[in-house]
């Protein structure tokens, strides 16, 4: 699974990125300050069963603290884009290619209003027209996609009767798009199963239905501390009505408290309300602190970083943490770690699913499971919970 960071140049992508992966990267006050993508490792956070159930962990693929679950994700931050991306303006062509791969898209976009559609510093400049913006690149860029020998392709497929889903996936194939994700997008339209009979705008359509089924987004209302309440509500209002969530969002002050906790001068949490003070520290930065702490955490009740990243992943893409255990009454693995493992599911998974992902054989030869926390047998019908404990059981060779 990759994150991918997008929006127009300046608005604090670059920082919001930093802050959530603590990457060094190029952070500066003009457009296409990034030009090469960066990538890192970032979390996403859960309470941990632990903290329930009075265990102390092992893990081995996660972190650990404070009662909490830090699951690593992949998160990529793309050049900066700018209207006329998908014919090739500015860094649209490397830009798109950069998310080809995403799995969901966190917008971040200037509440403030200060930056112009190019990403230059402006007067005032309407945050919600960037929205629609970053929508259409998005769909013309994937209707491009499918434009390029549609007509051959479309009447190929109905010669030799190749399934509508399967064709269209496979034409589709790098920018992840799956059968599901078409079959969807044709239904949710109501198009016909004869491409030959799809029309341009039938086209633009159903890339568009592609974009928001394939490539979810969330909006992150950066530079929050500076806009005033009734901005933050009219890009809230405005997104929401566009299907969007929105959170309005610090990440220059995310990006401090956590160079601070890294440096050791505070304890701070990635979306906690609040931090301590463990040590001394300038007069300039306990200015900056106290700054953060009245302008952003006391107004908004975090700097909005951690929110964007959980319900990223938990909402939008919908996935779950579930823990694999081999014995469901020491919660352990084999060689005696207490709930080692974590693993992100697609709500809705079964046991068997988390068997495959675990590994092949454990799925191929999948007999049942043990719920471990209520020690109960269950099927493979069974529907797994937000952090189930399990323990698979199967024949393997």
């Amino acid at each position: 699974m990759e994150i991918g960071v997008v929006g127009k140049p300046n608005v604090g992508k670059s920082t919001f990125f930093s802050a959530a992966t603590l990457v060094d990267v190029d952070i500066a006050n003009y457009p296409f300050t990034t030009i090469e993508a960066n990538v890192g490792v970032t979390y996403v956070i859960a309470e941990h069963p632990c903290k329930e159930l009075g265990c102390k962990p092992n893990p081995q693929n996660y972190e650990y603290r404070n009662g909490l679950a830090l699951i690593p994700v992949k998160m990529i931050d793309v050049a900066g884009l700018v209207p006329g991306a998908h014919e090739g303006r500015g860094l649209g062509n490397k830009f798109l290619d950069d998310l080809r791969m995403a799995s969901v898209l966190i917008h971040v976009v200037d509440a403030t209003g200060k930056t112009d559609a190019e990403g230059q510093p402006t007067d005032y400049h309407d945050p919600v027209d960037d929205i629609e913006f970053l929508e259409k690149e998005i769909n013309y860029w994937i209707y491009g996609i499918l434009k390029k020998n549609w007509d051959k392709f479309a009447k190929r497929i109905k010669l030799q009767r190749i399934p509508l889903e399967r064709a269209i996936a496979e034409h589709l194939s790098g920018i992840g798009v799956s059968e599901n994700d078409v079959w969807a997008a044709i239904h949710n339209l109501g198009l016909g199963d004869d491409p030959t009979g799809w029309r341009d705008e039938d086209l633009l359509a159903f890339a568009s239905a592609i974009r928001r089924i394939n490539k979810p987004m969330i909006i992150a209302a950066n530079k929050a501390d500076a806009a005033s309440d009734e901005q933050i509500e009219r890009l809230r209002r405005e997104g929401e009505r566009r299907g969007y969530i929105v959170v309005p969002t610090s990440a220059a002050a995310e990006l401090t408290l956590r160079k601070a906790a890294k440096a050791g001068f505070i304890d701070y949490v990635p979306g906690s309300s609040d931090f301590k003070i463990l040590k001394p520290m300038s007069s300039k930065q306990e200015k900056a602190l106290k700054l953060i702490r009245e302008r952003v955490l006391e107004r908004f009740g975090s700097t909005g970083v951690q929110e964007v990243i959980n319900r990223a992943v938990f909402e939008l893409l919908g996935l779950i943490p579930v823990y694999p255990v081999e014995d469901e009454n020491k919660l352990t693995d084999g060689f005696g770690n207490v709930l080692p493992h974590v693993h992100l599911m697609k709500r809705g998974s079964t046991p068997r699913d988390l068997a495959y992902k675990v590994h092949t054989d454990l799925g191929e030869g999948f007999l049942y499971a043990v719920n471990a926390k209520t020690k109960r047998r269950v099927g493979e019908d069974y529907e797994l919970e937000f952090n189930d404990i399990i323990k698979i059981v199967a024949v393997t060779r």
